[in-house]
Formats: structure tokens, C-alpha cells, sequence
């Protein structure tokens, strides 16, 4: 009895550190999305000012929320954000598919997320080429008109077939060129291998099932393993050019229901990964293919169907080893919401609260950026207040072999004309900078994110001159892996 109670003691000082304001490692996240230009740019066609002074608004009011994370999609329809040898430059962004404006929207977003302490996860859709084939966006050099056995119409948008390893090689190959050219934390996908069902229509993979089937004789079974093969050969090629990168997947918030498979969860959603979408994310976490998986769970608590804390808690039970991260629809808050619970960001916050209560979640992504711009402080100042009043830095993955950071070197402090500057130079393996700030009559705690002062990829920041009398300034630095390297001060 002793012992069983030593352990109930244990589980509650673990939730009740895990609930507390000053976690410092959670992963907070905001999804950018392209697509419709949900997100970035507002519209097509701005100039490159408009662009570039859009894109660091964003990541300033991101910044505000203390959020530590932006997933840009760089590839919503077979098409680039990025400098790409193998995809034309996305008609999301100038209004012409070909036509790149005068900068790398990666590389801008990488490097002023940076400067602001923030990661950059690529958010990429893998097999989805024209959303709306009813309108003509495509490029005369798009892989579609030189290859167009590989792709397949479902209701009004054009896929990449998934039966064929063709196509699954092409995607591949369009990951490790993103791997190798950009300094990003982690390849994301999203729900979106095979497509969401039409009532009335089947898949058109006929063909492909034929001449691929790899003595499968199930077609469900044949597109299961179909989309398990894209992920092993994506996990493949990224460890083959940095291991270090992360690999992420955003499912359907339901993987399964418990009346299909006693291991699903206690739902009832007309809509499953694994029956519906072909998807069976837990294989991908068991055989150690992804390192995190962010499920969608866009419903209130007590959702009949989909409970918000049901799902939230098996998830958290089923995660074999990888980070867990939650999928919030911040998008849903509306004061003409048709569901009351969505009305204000209250919802949100509860959600937030209930994350925080399990131990075994390790954080929340946010749909999308630019809710946070509309609400304002609608939804900054109650989570701001709480859950994310202090700055933490990014969870470390599980399954990337870790790198360890050497400290920065020469930190120093020069002070002109009232102006107070901390200076350092990089390290071995030094990606970001953590400075801290600690009060005189206290231990240099790093454990406790109340004493981060700010996190960047720069090598100065200024200061306040009070600030600097009063407070101890310290510095770590932390590798690719997110690791942290140990404690330098700052001399006076």
C-alpha cells in the first residue's frame, strides 16, 4: 500500500509540474497554410515588399502568443515555396504557376523565424497536384503533361496515383532535395494521401491495382500498404541526408472506432483513418517511421461523436514512443459558431488546460496562423496570461540520434550610449540561442522557463540597462536535435 501510494504521489507531482505556467519544453505551434491563400500571401500577385512584410507580420503576432513553431505548407499542390529542380513555383504566390517572385519563401521563413527563436517545420501535401481542375493553373512543364499515366482525377481534383512506385519515388525524391537544401526542423504531412471518399465514386486505381498489386488481392489492404510504403521510403530518404530532420504526420483525428477494432477509440466518426483514408498511423509509430504525429481533434469536449478529452487521452496512450502534439481548430471560434461551445476562445483554453493535465501529450498545434491575427487578444490574452505566459523552447524527438551542442563562445557585453548589447560568437553544431535571465538572489535554474529571456538564431540582442543591473544573463545554445548545451555567463 506504501508503495502504491509513493507512485499515485509521483503521477501527481508529474501532472502537476506538466500544468504548471513555466514548462519549459512544449511544443506550440501554428500551421501556415497556403493552399487558397488561407494564410500567405493574403492574395496572389503582391509584390515582394507586400510579401515579405506580410510574412514577418505574421511571425510577429505568432511570436506574441509565445508560440515556438510555424508549419509552412511549401508544397500544396505538386507545386513549390522553395527553390525546386523537380516542381514550378506555386500559382499561389504570384497568380502563375512557373513564375517565382524575386525571393526563396523557405529561406525567408527560415530565416526570419530564426531571428525570432522560432522552428520551422515543411508542411507538405504528397500526392494532391490541382485542387480544382475545372481551372486552368498548371504549367506546360509540370510533370503532369509529361507523364500523365501517373496521375488520376477524383471528383474535381487531379492526385498522383499512390498504387504506382513511380509516383511514390517522385515524392521521395522531392523530400531529400528539401532535406538537403533548407535548415528545417521536420518534414510535415497532413491528412492527405488518399483522398477524403465521394459518395457514389470509386478511387480510379483500377489500373494501378492490376499491373502493382504485390499479390494483395484486398484493395483496402493493397492501399494500406500502399501508403505505408511512401512513408518508410520518406523516412528512408531523410535519414539518408539528415537524420537529424524530424518526420511528422497530422492525421484524421480518428484512427480507428472501437466498433471496428477493440484498440480504436470510444467514438463513433463516420470518417477513420485506416477504413477511409488508408492511413494506419499507429504502424507508422510501432515501426519507429515518424517521429511525432499531430491528430487533428477539431471538436469541442464532449463532443458526442468525438469527444475532444476521449481522443485526447488515447492518443496520448497510443504513441509507441513518438512525440505527441494535438491538433487544435482554433479556426472554429466564431461568435456565430453553430455549436455554442466554439463561440468564444474559451474552448481553446479548456483544450489547452486538458493537454497540460496528461502527461503523456507533448504540446498543441494550432489551425491556422491566421486565427491568431483575427482574434487578437481575443484569444492571446487568456493563453497568454497561463499556458503559454513564459517562452518554451521546442520538445526534443525520441527517435533522432541526438546531437550535443558545445556552448557559445566569447559571450561578452559591450554598453554605448545607454544601450546595453550581448554578444557571442557560434559553437560547434550551434543552431539557436537561449538567453537567460536570472535574479541576483537566485540559482541559475534552467529547468523553469520563467527565466528565458529570449531565444534566437542571431548572435546579439539588446537589452534594457535596469535589466542588466539587475539580472544575471546567462547562455546556452541548442543543436538541430533541439538539444541544449550547457551554461555560459554573460561577464559584467
Amino acid at each position: 500500500m506504501k508503495t502504491i501510494n509513493i507512485l499515485i504521489l509521483l503521477v501527481l507531482f508529474q501532472i502537476t509540474m506538466y500544468s504548471q505556467e513555466s514548462l519549459k519544453r512544449e511544443m506550440r505551434a501554428a500551421w501556415i497554410s497556403t493552399v487558397d491563400n488561407i494564410d500567405w500571401p493574403s492574395k496572389p500577385g503582391l509584390s515582394d515588399k507586400e510579401m515579405k512584410s506580410e510574412m514577418t507580420a505574421i511571425l510577429d503576432n505568432l511570436r506574441s502568443y509565445n508560440l515556438n513553431t510555424v508549419v509552412f505548407q511549401i508544397r500544396p499542390t505538386a507545386d513549390a515555396y522553395y527553390k525546386s529542380s523537380k516542381e514550378p513555383a506555386s500559382h499561389w504566390i504570384t497568380g502563375k504557376q512557373g513564375l517565382a517572385p524575386g525571393f526563396d519563401p523557405l529561406q525567408l521563413m527560415i530565416d526570419e523565424a530564426g531571428k525570432r527563436g522560432m522552428s520551422v517545420h515543411v508542411w507538405l501535401n504528397p500526392y494532391r497536384v490541382q485542387k480544382d481542375i475545372t481551372k486552368d493553373v498548371l504549367v506546360k512543364s509540370h510533370l503532369y503533361f509529361k507523364k500523365p499515366e501517373l496521375f488520376v482525377t477524383y471528383g474535381k481534383t487531379r492526385y498522383f496515383n499512390p498504387g504506382l512506385q513511380e509516383t511514390r519515388n517522385f515524392v521521395a525524391s522531392v523530400v531529400g532535395e528539401i532535406v538537403r537544401n533548407y535548415d528545417i526542423q521536420a518534414i510535415h504531412m497532413d491528412d492527405y494521401f488518399y483522398p477524403y471518399k465521394i459518395t457514389g465514386q470509386e478511387f480510379p486505381d483500377e489500373q494501378a491495382f492490376i499491373k502493382e498489386h504485390r499479390q494483395f488481392k484486398d484493395k483496402d489492404d493493397w492501399r494500406r500498404d500502399n501508403v505505408d510504403l511512401i512513408i518508410k521510403q520518406i523516412r528512408d530518404t531523410i535519414n539518408a541526408n539528415k537524420p537529424e530532420v524530424e518526420f511528422g504526420i497530422s492525421p484524421f483525428g480518428v484512427w480507428r472506432n472501437k466498433s471496428k477494432d477493440l484498440d480504436g477509440s470510444n467514438t463513433i466518426a463516420g470518417v477513420t483513418n485506416y477504413d477511409d483514408l488508408y492511413a494506419n498511423i499507429l504502424k507508422w509509430q510501432k515501426e519507429n517511421w515518424i517521429d511525432y504525429v499531430t491528430p487533428q481533434l477539431y471538436w469541442h469536449i464532449g463532443f458526442d461523436r468525438a469527444d475532444f478529452e476521449v481522443l485526447a487521452k488515447w492518443w496520448a496512450t497510443h504513441k509507441y514512443g513518438a512525440n505527441v502534439y494535438i491538433g487544435l481548430g482554433d479556426y472554429k471560434i466564431t461568435k456565430k459558431a453553430k455549436e455554442v461551445e466554439w463561440r468564444s476562445a474559451n474552448q481553446i483554453v479548456r483544450q489547452l488546460e486538458m493537454i497540460r493535465s496528461i502527461p503523456l501529450l507533448d504540446g498543441s498545434m494550432h489551425f491556422t496562423a491566421n486565427v491568431f491575427q483575427k482574434l487578437g487578444d481575443t484569444l492571446r490574452k487568456p493563453i497568454v496570461e497561463k499556458q503559454y505566459k513564459h517562452i518554451a523552447l521546442t520538445p526534443e524527438a525520441n527517435r533522432v540520434i541526438k546531437i550535443q551542442p558545445a556552448p557559445p563562445i566569447n559571450p561578452n557585453v559591450t554598453q554605448k550610449l545607454g544601450q546595453v548589447t550581448l554578444h557571442w560568437m557560434h559553437g560547434k553544431d550551434n543552431k539557436k540561442f537561449v538567453i537567460y535571465k536570472f535574479s541576483k538572489d537566485k540559482l541559475a535554474d534552467l529547468s523553469n522557463s520563467e527565466n528565458i529571456y529570449y531565444v534566437t538564431t542571431a548572435t546579439t540582442i539588446e537589452i534594457s540597462p535596469t535589466d542588466f543591473q539587475n539580472y544575471d544573463f546567462a547562455i546556452t545554445a541548442l543543436s538541430a536535435t533541439q538539444s541544449e548545451s550547457t551554461l555560459i555567463q554573460f561577464n559584467k
